[in-house]
């Protein structure tokens, strides 16, 4: 294993979690706003308020009592779903069930579960084992996105997102999370996703990282990452920069979703994203963070932020 210096780190301007947390997070990320984004269910009002597409919301379950007739509703949907807490983190506690037969759901992975495991997955959630610090919350049943083909060949068992670091108003930095049959169909890096970094000028894929290894192909469609160009590039760095007026955070995580009809909808917001998608850009935050900061000091106009971050940011 190759290890890098303190010093060469500092060079690339590598952002470690004590700066990101006291320079960043602490300083321009308000306590009074963190309900918005860790609470899906609030993120959802939000966006629905501004006009920016978000998943369909099928109900939301409450209380214990509530689950036995969710299943009862859920035996009478003719499309996929998902199941997550509205307070979870890290794509945990997430059920994504893509069709059913019979009396038996079918998960993106392919494995068969009956309504009784649903339940108890949902009674789960309620009970807070998925939750931010363990706190009781609730179950929200959400459509299963029908997401754009032009990236099916990028992603396996799972939908993939886009990631956008935005930083008052200018958006930063991005990657896509590609999920695969280690991940369990998630986009989540930590369970073995693809991170695929995007150039902020043109959505085009730069490098990509498996458990931050660079590599050159999906592990399970073979589909080729430097071939990958992200549709609506414009619109998703629009809908990523909106997010921090909408939330009043200045630096936060937007995740994005292509849908065959709607095009870019907003999955959830991050107040905390975490640093890995430096390694899937294998390139650092810090030293863009402030060029963002020099550009939204110049100006308040949302467009003219994201054109100079697209100038400023571009590869190669």
């Amino acid at each position: 294993m190759r290890f890098i210096s303190p010093r060469r780190l500092e060079e690339l301007g590598i952002l470690g979690m004590n700066r990101r947390n006291i320079g960043y997070i602490g300083q321009y990320n308000a306590r009074r706003n963190y309900r918005l984004v860790d609470d899906k269910l609030q993120t959802k009002r939000a966006a629905l308020e501004r006009e920016i597409p978000v998943p369909e919301l099928l109900g939301v379950i409450e209380r214990q009592h509530q689950i036995r007739g969710m299943t009862q509703q859920l035996e009478l949907l003719d499309q996929g779903f998902v199941i997550k807490p509205a307070q979870g983190s890290g794509g945990k506690g997430i059920l994504v069930i893509i069709r059913r037969e019979g009396d038996r759901f079918i998960k993106s992975s392919g494995v068969e579960i009956d309504a009784a495991e649903i339940r108890r997955h949902t009674s789960n959630i309620l009970a807070g084992l998925h939750s931010l610090g363990g706190r009781n919350d609730r179950a929200m049943l959400e459509a299963l996105i029908d997401f754009d083909p032009c990236l099916a060949d990028y992603s396996y068992e799972g939908v993939p997102d886009i990631r956008v670091i935005a930083f008052r108003g200018v958006p930063v930095m991005a990657m896509m999370r590609c999920a695969t049959h280690v991940s369990d169909g998630k986009a989540n890096l930590h369970q073995g996703a693809v991170g695929v970094g995007l150039d902020i000028a043109t959505g085009r894929s730069i490098r990509a990282v498996q458990f931050g290894l660079l590599v050159h192909n999906h592990p399970d469609t073979g589909a080729n990452f430097e071939e990958l160009r992200i549709p609506h590039w414009d619109r998703i760095l629009d809908l990523a920069s909106s997010c921090v007026d909408m939330t009043g955070l200045g630096y936060l995580g937007a995740d994005i979703v292509l849908d065959r009809q709607q095009g870019p909808m907003l999955l959830e917001l991050n107040a905390r994203p975490g640093l890995a998608i430096q390694v899937a850009n294998q390139a650092g935050l810090r030293h863009r963070l402030a060029i963002a900061k020099q550009i939204a000091d110049e100006t308040d106009d949302h467009h003219r932020k994201i054109e100079l971050a697209r100038l400023r940011f571009a590869v190669g």
